[in-house]
């Protein structure tokens, strides 16, 4: 089972971005944080890096349904969906597998819910 589902589409970084972050909407999520690690990379590190983000994506309902059956699920939140420029012009999207991650989670309760994100996340990224 692969960790993660993918997407590369033809757009330039920025717009892929905001794109991305529409289209995680349409599917219930907000994106809680946002992570620039080209930035990140160049101000701790001084390392060049590709245009990367890191948008921390969380379902509110979803979130408090996997709450209410695991407390500590909130290690595992949000969901992370990264957006990287793969070459000019081509980005490559990519969102967690929540499903994949709750395996290592003795809870059956879970298993309904993160199949729930799942889908939505599939959706999106094949959407995109």
């Amino acid at each position: 089972m692969s960790y993660y589902f993918s997407k590369t589409i033809d757009l330039p970084f920025a717009t892929a971005v905001t794109h991305v972050t529409n289209k995680l909407a349409s599917k219930g999520f907000g994106v809680l944080t946002s992570i620039d690690v080209k930035q990140v990379m160049k101000t701790k590190l001084g390392a060049d890096f590709r245009p990367y983000v890191i948008l921390g994506a969380c379902n509110p309902h979803l979130a408090w349904r996997a709450l209410q059956a695991e407390d500590k699920i909130g290690t595992m939140l949000p969901c992370n969906v990264i957006v990287t420029e793969v070459s000019p012009g081509k980005v490559e999207v990519a969102a967690v597998d929540p499903a994949a991650s709750m395996t290592a989670i003795d809870n059956p309760g879970l298993a309904g819910i993160a199949n729930d994100v799942r889908r939505l996340l599939q959706d999106m990224v094949s959407e995109l």
